[in-house]
């Protein structure tokens, strides 16, 4: 008998936070693999994982909100860590991006490799290697994926000024309805 490993990968952070961008529980998993530049079959996968996970409803449409927050909160630094690399041409992240560089002033620019980028600054390494892609075409899953990276690699008020701003993105006026939920 072959025991299948349901542990967690970073592309399901990126789907979890694609379909919360989308806000639109019947979304279709082909289309959103051709949005975030990943095969049919990883977007898939990654759906089995995250509802194994508790962090998709049974039926693999809706993002069980408050489990991902937590999620994030509590875990993406340790189960994902990144550590800035070397000054590279990228696409902004953490700090560095929208949401986080209208409030935090910093001198140190984070990127995402990207060839086609804008800015230069210490590289991050994004959680799927298509992000820098996928993120030019959706602007809330950019500063929803920069927030996540704010609390990989930030420090404390990155880290909680990040949570603050993803509790508002990923709960926002869906607060009554998770709560009726329970």
């Amino acid at each position: 008998m072959k025991i299948q490993q349901s542990a967690m990968k970073p592309q399901d952070v990126v789907l979890l936070l694609k379909i919360i961008s989308m806000e639109n529980d019947n979304w279709n998993q082909q289309q959103t693999a051709s949005e975030l530049f990943m095969s049919q079959s990883e977007v898939s996968e990654s759906v089995a994982r995250s509802k194994y996970a508790g962090l998709l409803d049974p039926k693999g449409k809706k993002v069980m909100r408050l489990a991902l927050l937590d999620f994030l909160e509590k875990g993406v630094c340790y189960a994902f860590p990144q550590r800035p690399g070397p000054i590279v041409r990228g696409v902004p992240t953490a700090h560095s991006a929208s949401p986080l560089n209208k409030i935090i002033q910093s001198t140190e620019q984070y990127v995402w490799p990207y060839g086609k980028g804008t800015v230069r600054g210490q590289s991050i390494m994004p959680l799927y290697l298509s992000v820098p892609e996928a993120v030019i075409k959706d602007a809330k899953l950019h500063e929803l994926l920069a927030l996540v990276d704010a609390l990989r690699v930030g420090r404390a008020r990155e880290k909680e000024i990040a949570i603050k701003e993803l509790t508002n993105r990923i709960l926002g006026g869906k607060v009554d309805e998770i709560n009726s939920n329970f």
